[in-house]
């Protein structure tokens, strides 16, 4: 609205100015005399300007003619377009102008006013490899997909433009949620356009997300040949690639293929947890113990964790507690200050009932780290030495609501996981999972039983589920649903099943 004022208040202002200056003209004294063929004129200063403009005309037509004259004269001498590029001159100054016009229209928002300009650049330029990507580009930002996908379509069928109609088309099928067109899709673009960053990421996800563990590594070797990955993030994900592959032979009874994949794994990503852990187990199934160890100790120097100290227990599962703690001796001397070494080794103390030694190992982690494993463990703890049933009962109260503590968490949603793995269930992202604490309470299973990995069973399992039973009691307005949510655990629940037969008496 204003501007549409200011654009009327100028063109009054122009005709007044013109007025004023012809009445001007027209006054003055003066002008212009000119002797033609001995002939003398007299201009006065109105007729002069206007002359003047006259004069222009026709200089500008006088070039207009020469410029057609100079096309004739190329056309006679054999150049057939000549005459046409002469009259498409213009055609092509005002197609340019409004595709110029229509993409800035696209990059404003305005996708039905970039449609029109896209239209018009088509009618005057006749190249649809320029105009339909912004007829494309313009019909998705207006949130009409059917004309957007009938453009690209149209892109396909040229060869300069196939990969733009491929890739419109898959980044479509992707928002509608298409995965498996989308992926095949992906696939096109990649043979169409290696290099393409985007179209490998893409088609990495896709691969992932449908366990094609042999397509991704593929991809994955060329975003490495075409220099989009550096050489130890390639290592690293191609690791977490092994082993998602040696999981899914593992699943297939073939165990033999299983070893091997786990072990390749292991060996491109030594501080890769999981492939540590079935490494070990491969090596152990194949009877060499050493190497399982070796793999094992490596992984607890780079990152000390529950489930390696599981494996490490499996190696020899039919070893009493005492030979099991000096057994324990070789990896626990690897970062004897991290909390998982220390807590490792209170758990070990207590499988040998030896308390007072693991009240030592436990030291000041119920008040430094003061997670819900570290909690119950001095339940258990205080539960051997003899305490009264209330200060036990007081320590696994504290572990109910206690945070959890480290668990697979995705970096980039923030989603705690039960098991590690390649894909995060919420957000899709790939190798995203890391140990560490959530940035919340969140609480992924249940019991204080769970929550002594190598030493369930040393106490008796009734007595401690009761315990905890009655601890629950101490919170009396939480129901049963509440309790079991908000229930601890340590990320090591898979470790209780692995406990040695001794450790279960």
């Amino acid at each position: 609205m204003l501007w549409s004022l200011i654009k009327i208040l100028l063109f009054v202002v122009s005709v007044g100015a013109l007025t004023l200056g012809a009445e001007y003209l027209l006054e003055s004294e003066g002008g212009i005399q000119l002797t033609v063929a001995g002939t003398e004129y007299t201009l006065g200063p109105l007729q002069s300007v206007l002359a003047a403009i006259v004069l222009v005309i026709v200089v500008w037509l006088l070039l207009k003619l020469l410029s057609l004259l100079v096309a004739v004269w190329r056309f006679l001498n054999g150049d057939e377009t000549a005459i046409s590029r002469y009259f498409d001159r213009n055609r092509e100054r005002k197609g340019f102008q409004a595709l110029s016009e229509g993409m800035m229209a696209l990059a404003s928002g305005e996708g039905r006013l970039a449609m029109a300009k896209a239209a018009k650049a088509e009618k005057y330029l006749q190249k649809p490899e320029l105009t339909n990507l912004l007829t494309a580009q313009a019909a998705e930002l207006s949130g009409d997909r059917k004309k957007a996908e009938e453009t690209y379509k149209k892109l396909i069928a040229s060869d300069t433009t196939r990969f733009v109609g491929v890739r419109g088309i898959m980044k479509q099928r992707l928002s509608e949620g298409d995965t498996e067109t989308a992926r095949k899709l992906a696939e096109k673009a990649f043979q169409l356009k290696p290099k393409h960053e985007e179209t490998q990421d893409v088609l990495l996800t896709l691969q992932a997300q449908t366990n094609d563990w042999a397509g991704a590594r593929k991809t994955l070797s060329a975003k490495l040949k075409h220099g989009s990955l550096p050489r130890d993030v390639h290592r690293r994900r191609d690791a977490v690639l092994a082993l998602s592959e040696a999981r899914e032979v593992l699943v297939e009874e073939n165990s033999i293929e299983a070893r091997e994949a786990a072990i390749e794994a292991n060996r491109m990503s030594p501080d890769l947890i999981p492939a540590a852990i079935l490494a070990a187990r491969s090596y152990v199934e194949k009877g060499k113990p050493k190497l399982a160890v070796r793999v094992l100790k490596k992984a607890w120097q780079v990152h000390p964790h529950p489930e390696l100290a599981s494996a490490f227990a499996e190696i020899e599962p039919n070893e009493s507690p005492k030979e099991r703690i000096k057994r324990f001796a070789q990896l626990t001397k690897v970062n004897p200050d991290h909390p998982e070494t220390r807590l490792v080794m209170a758990e070990l103390n207590l499988a040998a009932e030896d308390f007072p030694e693991a009240r030592r190992a436990l030291g000041d982690l119920v008040d430094t780290l003061g997670d819900a494993r570290a909690l119950t463990i001095m339940a258990a703890i205080e539960r051997g030495e003899g305490a009264e049933d209330a200060v036990v009962k007081g320590w696994l109260a504290r572990a109910l609501n206690a945070p959890r503590g480290p668990q697979w968490v995705c970096d980039n949603c923030q989603t705690a996981h039960l098991d590690w793995a390649p894909i995060c269930s919420n957000c899709q992202g790939f190798d995203t999972l890391s140990w560490r604490s959530p940035p919340s309470s969140e609480v992924m299973s249940a019991t204080g039983v769970q929550m002594l990995p190598l030493i369930v069973g040393s106490l008796d399992n009734k007595t401690a589920e009761a315990a905890i039973a009655e601890a629950e009691v101490v919170e009396p307005d939480m129901t049963e649903a509440e309790a079991e949510t908000d229930a601890p655990a340590t990320g090591s629940d898979a470790q209780s099943d692995d406990a040695a037969p001794e450790d279960k008496k």
